[in-house]
């Protein structure tokens, strides 16, 4: 019996505090709201933790996670997180209330978090908290010129936070003070009404005069959130100097030769040198530094011994995923941005600010194409379609059918195999709307068994309102399925693509035989348009923008070739990740649209 009374107890407590998120903050966890696109893998690294370790606070996570779902996240101490600890913003905090809380001042708070601003300093953001070190900026806020640095003594006993049903009263019997007392060191009480999990400061009572400290006393209104932060952060200056941007890529192996990755790295170096050439005919002034890393970490660890490395306004590179992590370390070191162009598993991202990953995660894609699919087809007909083979697509339908349940799209999935028949696909479809067929595999063999099916019913019913819908991949074998892909009206998602027919496409193809006396090769993505792009933005961004770059991103207009930017801070402390997509649509007037949703 007692051991069930303890049960009950243990799952009472667990509840309360799931209730009231605050006190998580001092149990060992803190909570974290699930983003769009993010998975236990980039949670898990996000927080230095294991993803065992989130399943074990969260039970059933390892089966399915939303956004906007509340994960909780254990405080863990590794060699690489023990400055920090994080804190899940609560109803009614500031910005100085944690400065106070924590003793740290608020210029550490907001280096350590660069993403963090007066915008988004909300309920349920995550944030860093840093140990505030001797080498740590002192905080200089106006507001705060005449007050103690947090680390002194104060001019109040202590902080409460306001729990339900108190009143100013209850508060002041239970630190013995007067009412009086506490609305003096509150001065907002005057006007505002007493909220919960709001903070008060409280005075030491005139009984407590000799223990009092001597310094000088709390200001009478705590500086806002505006306050710290504009003066927390750097002032913006003016680039003023010669941009100088490093590539780091793999021309030869060490021994010397040129396989087929060595090749992809020349194109791309070859396209980024077509976007400086642009670049500096209209004006602007570079310097590019090329090293041939020989796919070896041994060199780029010689590299970051060296002096010119650390000099750089921009570093692109690795191609090895080995040498991303010394690279990152140095790029944060140094304070220089670093981009990494090829890998789609960037672990670093999601702690240092100064790494941009070009290349999307798997999770990041799959969210954005859902959100641009409902905003595009509504409330349609969904029909899975498979040829009772592959089903190497799982990850994306079984998110694919979680988005559609949840914006209540109905949808349904036939097999397709054998003698050609439209009997399946009529059954399948409401002929009274618009009806969307994604087949559960992006192979060429499933096209080449599946479109039979489709054009059949197309050409009996020409009024049926159908599409396809589909994946990258498609564009390897576009030109095998050409009429088929216009006959359906067909979409596929990708985060690059090209039309040749575009003037932006023939004035590169056209630079690149001229410079280069070649074709590029016929890859997806063509590596020297990926280069030409990637440099193009970056060189573009930092010479327009220098130091707001990070603040600015929105501001750089550029009109890629094959690969667009969408770069968005993964959190607040960590770097940005690339979050575009489009889809290419053969529309059945024989045009080819490319479809940008921002």
């Amino acid at each position: 019996m007692n051991r069930i009374h303890l049960f009950l107890l243990a799952v009472a407590l667990s509840a309360t505090a799931a209730f009231f998120p605050l006190q998580a903050q001092d149990t060992g966890y803190f909570l974290h709201t699930v983003g769009k696109g993010q998975s236990l893998y980039s949670i898990a690294s996000m927080y230095h933790v294991s993803i065992d370790d989130i399943v074990r606070l969260n039970p059933g996570s390892d089966a399915k996670i939303r956004a906007g779902q509340a994960l909780k996240i254990p405080q863990a101490v590794t060699a690489n997180m023990r400055q920090k600890k994080f804190h899940t913003i609560q109803a009614g905090e500031t910005l100085y209330q944690l400065t106070v809380k924590y003793q740290v001042s608020a210029q550490a708070i907001c280096a350590a978090n660069p993403g963090l601003s007066t915008s988004n300093f909300r309920i349920g953001q995550v944030i860093v908290i840093p140990e505030e070190t001797a080498s740590a900026p002192a905080t200089t806020v106006a507001a705060e010129s005449s007050t103690p640095s947090p680390r002194q003594d104060k001019g109040w006993k202590t902080m409460h936070k306001v729990e339900k049903k108190e009143t100013i009263f209850s508060i002041s019997r239970q630190y013995g003070i007067t009412q009086e007392e506490l609305i003096a060191a509150n001065p907002e009480l005057r006007t505002n009404k007493l909220k919960k999990g709001s903070f008060l400061f409280i005075p030491y009572a005139k009984s407590d005069a000799l223990a009092a400290p001597t310094e000088p006393a709390a200001p009478s209104v705590a500086p806002t959130n505006e306050e710290l932060f504009s003066q927390s952060r750097p002032a913006a200056s003016p680039w003023g100097k010669r941009l100088k941007a490093a590539l780091l890529l793999p021309f030869t192996g060490t021994n010397g030769s040129a396989d087929e990755e060595q090749v992809r790295m020349l194109e791309f170096y070859e396209g980024f040198l077509l976007a400086a050439d642009s670049l500096k005919r209209q004006g602007v002034s570079m310097d590019i530094y090329t090293y041939d890393t020989q796919g070896s970490q041994q060199v780029v660890k010689q590299l970051m011994e060296g002096q010119s490395l650390k000099e750089m306004d921009v570093i692109f590179g690795p191609n090895q995923t080995e040498a991303t992590q010394a690279l990152a370390e140095f790029a944060r070191k140094n304070q220089t941005r670093l981009v990494v162009p090829f890998s789609n598993k960037v672990e670093e991202v999601f702690s240092n600010p100064y790494v941009y990953q070009v290349n999307t995660p798997q999770s990041y894609l799959y969210s954005e194409v859902y959100e641009h699919f409902i905003r595009r087809f509504g409330k349609t007909n969904v029909v899975f379609v498979s040829d009772g083979t592959s089903k190497e697509k799982e990850e994306f339908l079984k998110g694919m059918k979680e988005e559609l349940k949840a914006n209540g799209i109905g949808f349904q999935q036939v097999q397709l195999d054998g003698e050609v028949d439209g009997t399946k696909v009529i059954a399948a479809m409401d002929t009274l709307r618009q009806n969307v067929f994604i087949p559960t595999s992006g192979s060429n063999t499933a096209l080449i068994r599946l479109l039979p099916h489709l054009t059949l019913v197309r050409r009996e019913h020409p009024n049926f309102d159908m599409h396809l819908f589909g994946y990258p991949e498609w564009q390897t074998y576009t030109s095998e399925h050409l009429a088929s892909f216009y006959e359906l009206d067909t979409y596929f998602y990708s985060s690059f693509y090209t039309n040749n027919l575009f003037p932006e496409a023939i004035r590169f193809i056209y630079n690149y035989r001229r410079w280069y006396s070649k074709d590029m090769r016929n890859t997806f993505p063509k590596y020297g348009m990926l280069g030409f792009d990637i440099g193009y933005f970056f060189l573009k961004g930092l010479t327009e923008q220098g130091n707001r770059l990070e603040e600015q991103l929105d501001k750089v207009q550029v009109v890629p070739i094959q690969t667009g930017f969408k770069f968005e801070r993964v959190n607040n402390w960590g770097g940005f990740i690339n979050r575009k997509v489009f889809f290419v649509h053969f529309s059945n007037d024989y045009e080819l649209i490319k479809l940008d949703f921002e």
